[in-house]
C-alpha cells in the first residue's frame, strides 16, 4: 500500500515516460517495449535534446531513448491528453536514480494552431496542482511560475510540487516553448522539493530545446 501511495504522489515519478525507477540506487533500465517498438526518428530538424543538455544529475549520467514518432506510452505528468499523436515526436530520459525527464515536440499545421497548443499546455500545468489535489485529496500540491525564457517565439518555465502522506514528495519542472508552428514541452522531475530543483540549468535546457526546433 505504501508503494502504491508513493506512486500516486509522484505521478509515477510523473515526468518521464520511462525512467530508471522510483528510488535512489536503482539501475537505469531500457524504455518500455512499446517505446522500443516505436519508429525511431532520425536526428533532423526539428531536433530533440540530447542527454548532455539536461541539468546535471550528481552521481549519474543521463540516458535517452530513441527519438520516436507519436506520444509515449506514459505521457508526462501534468500535460496528459494535451498533445495530438499526429505530428508528435517524443524522447524520454532517465538516470540511475529517481530523476527523469521527457521532451515532446509537435509540428502543427499553422502558427495559430501552435499558439493554441502551447497555451493549452501552459494552462494544464498551471491547473495541475489543483487537479492533482482533486484526485488525491489527502495530498497537497502547489505550483510556481518561473517566468518567460527568451527563445525563438517564446518559452515559459513552471514548477509543480506534490506531497502525499507517508510518501516521498516530488518536484517537477516544465518548459513550454514555440518556434513558428512547432511546439515543445520539456519536463523534469525527481523526489524532493523546490529547493532541489535545478532551475537555472533547466531554463538553459528549455532555451536549448526551443532553439533546436529548427537548428539541430
Amino acid at each position: 500500500m505504501r508503494n502504491s501511495l508513493r506512486g500516486a504522489a509522484l505521478g509515477a515519478v510523473a515526468v518521464a515516460a520511462v525512467v530508471a525507477g522510483t528510488g535512489t540506487g536503482l539501475a537505469a533500465q531500457a524504455p518500455s517495449a512499446q517505446a522500443r517498438a516505436g519508429a525511431a526518428v532520425p536526428q533532423r530538424t526539428p531536433a530533440h535534446l540530447v542527454p548532455r543538455e539536461l541539468p546535471p544529475r550528481p552521481g549519474s549520467d543521463w540516458y535517452a531513448s530513441d527519438v520516436t514518432k507519436g506520444l509515449s506510452e506514459t505521457p508526462p505528468f501534468c500535460v496528459e491528453k494535451t498533445f495530438p499523436s499526429a505530428g508528435a515526436i517524443h524522447r524520454t530520459f532517465w538516470t540511475e536514480y529517481d530523476t527523469g525527464a521527457a521532451q515532446v515536440v509537435v509540428r502543427t499545421g499553422t502558427v495559430e494552431a501552435a499558439r493554441k497548443l502551447a497555451a493549452a499546455a501552459e494552462k494544464k500545468i498551471r491547473d495541475c496542482a489543483t487537479d492533482w489535489e482533486g484526485q488525491y485529496p489527502e495530498g497537497t500540491a502547489s505550483w510556481r511560475d518561473y517566468g518567460a525564457v527568451a527563445a525563438e517565439d517564446g518559452a515559459h518555465v513552471y514548477g509543480v510540487h506534490t506531497s502525499y502522506p507517508d510518501s516521498e514528495p516530488s518536484i517537477h519542472l516544465f518548459g513550454v516553448g514555440r518556434d513558428g508552428r512547432t511546439v515543445t514541452v520539456v519536463t523534469w522531475g525527481e523526489m524532493g522539493g523546490y529547493a532541489q530543483a535545478p532551475l537555472a540549468a533547466f531554463k538553459r535546457t528549455t532555451t536549448t530545446a526551443v532553439i533546436k526546433l529548427y537548428h539541430p
